[in-house]
């Protein structure tokens, strides 16, 4: 009991010594106007909330989410394989795949994925 008693008393005093010794020495500057303001996606934060924006680069964000999501499922199916049915989900995962590549052509077919117009 008496051991735990000290280490803990050990760790608090390391821990606030480290936290005093970075706030001391930290360097300080002075913030302008444009550090302390937030950055949105290019926009001016102090001009019009309804200034139009290109609805291009929030598609070109889903579609990386969804690329994204699509790695996430697909990494794990490599060790899946090994303790399962092997024609299975290799059948599943390249059906999911095809879905995505499908879907892919299709946005990229219709202009969704260029840049500019």
């Amino acid at each position: 009991m008496l051991i735990t008693i000290v280490l803990i008393s050990i760790i608090l005093a390391i821990s606030t010594a480290v936290m005093l010794i970075s706030t001391l020495l930290a360097k300080k500057t002075i913030a302008d106007r444009e550090k302390s303001s937030p950055f949105e996606c290019g926009f001016d934060p102090k001009g019009s909330a309804r200034m139009p924006f290109s609805l291009r680069f929030f598609l070109i964000a889903i579609i990386f989410l969804i690329f994204n999501v699509e790695i996430t499922l697909l990494l794990p199916l490599t060790t899946i394989i090994t303790f399962t049915n092997v024609k299975t989900w290799t059948v599943t995962g390249l059906f999911f795949l095809l879905v995505l590549l499908l879907g892919l052509y299709h946005e990229w077919a219709q202009g969704a994925l260029e840049w500019s117009e």
